[in-house]
């Protein structure tokens, strides 16, 4: 039994392992990119309801809709840096 463990505890940790988790943990990391996404859409749909609804004041919800969705994009663009940080490990 002693055996067996000490054989797990020292095949765990080698270089394929590791590399096999950085991997696994940079396709969680993607994941992200589903929320970026319905971000945008939402903020996109309920701008388009906005302007439908007041026409002349379609410059500033533009430009807020904008800002909102740069927001959104930056959780995506922070999750793809961490890929790339994990495959490169």
């Amino acid at each position: 039994m002693f055996t067996l463990l000490t054989i797990l505890a020292e095949s765990i940790y080698n270089e394929d392992f590791v590399s096999g988790l950085a991997a696994f943990g940079a396709g969680i990391a993607m994941l992200t990119g589903i929320g970026a996404a319905l971000g945008q859409g939402f903020a996109a749909g309920k701008a388009v309801e906005a302007v439908g609804r007041q026409p002349e004041a379609s410059g500033k919800i533009t430009t807020t809709m904008l800002v909102g969705q740069a927001m959104a994009e930056t959780t995506g663009l922070y999750a793809l840096i961490i890929a790339f940080v994990l495959i490169g490990q």
